[in-house]
């Protein structure tokens, strides 16, 4: 494998080892991706205020989530189909963050089965649902997932049905997880149990079951609020990294009036165009407790496996540390909205907006 130094370096080998049908389905988003580019454009345009003159010879990025410590407020979400960027799947993913430090999101659309995995690799971990059953078809898998030892159990409310992800229909690319949303797996389909998931299901499993629950796709203070009275456990704003409902707002955009709405009662968790450290500390600053950065995930995958995921979490990591030295911030309970402001975005949005110098050619 490379040695890989940088971000940009992980992106290109990325692109080098994968056909043009999964390249598309790793950066492309829905009908005609403003939301995609928004999530983008959204995290360009906050910036820093420094403060000087503050002792940041040590950085301390290490929290817990869950009762699990995390070496930094990272978490690599669910991806579905994950085995297409890379052979090993969610458990190349399990077997880097359990070395890292940090949680891992499974998918209910990958590899290996969630009842699997911990067989492969240890670790503390979250199971992610798609509801293509009915109610007692939900129940068994949560009494599954908790048998096999995950840590919380996550439903994604924003995919009621799957939406047209034109990148894929122009080159007639079906991954796993659209074979999946349309029925043709022969479970029925998102519609069949997506659809109609409503705050029923969320009372439901919080009467019957004694896990944590994750509601991912949280967009406006109403539901966040909502979650919190229902005994939710993680609220987490999302718009499946513009790859669902078209045109919404950014994430960390959305992200401030979730938060206040939640008030600190649960920990709040975002996604959707984050993708350097500085995003990161931006996020955090604006509320969330915890980053999730999905395409990150898949492009490091797809770079090469476990170690090129390592890799780029130890990057991660150091980019992290340095936004937060030279903005004058020692530790995380001191990022605050403070820190931050709104300004013009320097460049059009693009997925990979973050990293310039692709174009040049880097």
């Amino acid at each position: 494998m490379p040695d890989f130094l940088t971000i940009h370096e992980i992106i290109r080998q990325a692109k080098r080892n994968l056909d043009q049908g999964s390249w598309d389905y790793l950066v492309g988003g829905a009908d005609s991706e403003s939301a995609l580019r928004r999530n983008r454009a959204g995290v360009d345009s906050w910036v820093f205020k420094p403060r000087i003159l503050n002792d940041v010879s040590e950085v301390d990025t290490a929290s817990e989530f869950l009762g699990v410590p995390m070496r930094i407020p990272v978490i690599m979400p669910p991806i579905g189909s994950i085995q297409v960027f890379e052979e090993g799947g969610a458990a190349s993913v399990a077997k880097a963050v359990q070395e890292f430090g940090i949680m891992q999101i499974l998918s209910s659309v990958c590899s290996p089965a969630f009842d699997e995995l911990p067989n492969i690799v240890d670790g503390p971990r979250i199971y992610q649902l798609y509801l293509v059953g009915d109610e007692a078809w939900m129940d068994d898998i949560i009494e599954r997932t908790i048998a096999a030892g995950y840590k919380a159990f996550c439903l994604t409310a924003d995919t009621q049905t799957y939406s047209r992800r034109e990148r894929d229909i122009l080159k007639r690319y079906v991954p796993l997880s659209g074979r999946i949303a349309s029925g043709n797996d022969g479970g029925g389909g998102f519609q069949g149990g997506q659809s109609k998931m409503s705050w029923e299901t969320v009372a439901h499993i919080k009467e019957k079951f004694d896990i944590p629950l994750i509601i991912k796709g949280v967009g406006v203070a109403e539901d966040a609020a909502r979650c919190v009275e229902a005994g939710v456990d993680v609220v987490y704003v999302s718009n499946h990294g513009g790859r669902q409902l078209d045109h919404t707002r950014a994430c960390i955009d959305a992200l401030p009036e979730v938060a206040e709405a939640v008030d600190g009662r649960v920990p709040v968790v975002v996604d959707g165009g984050f993708m350097r450290g500085a995003d990161v500390v931006k996020g955090l600053c604006l509320g969330a407790d915890f980053i999730g950065m999905g395409r990150f995930e898949g492009l490091a995958m797809a770079a090469g496996g476990t170690e090129a995921l390592l890799t780029a979490l130890k990057i991660l990591e150091h980019e992290i540390k340095t936004t937060m030295a030279l903005a004058g911030i020692n530790s995380l309970d001191q990022l605050t909205p403070s820190l931050v402001t709104r300004e013009q975005p320097l460049a059009p949005p693009h997925v990979l907006g973050a990293f310039p110098f692709l174009a040049e050619g880097y």
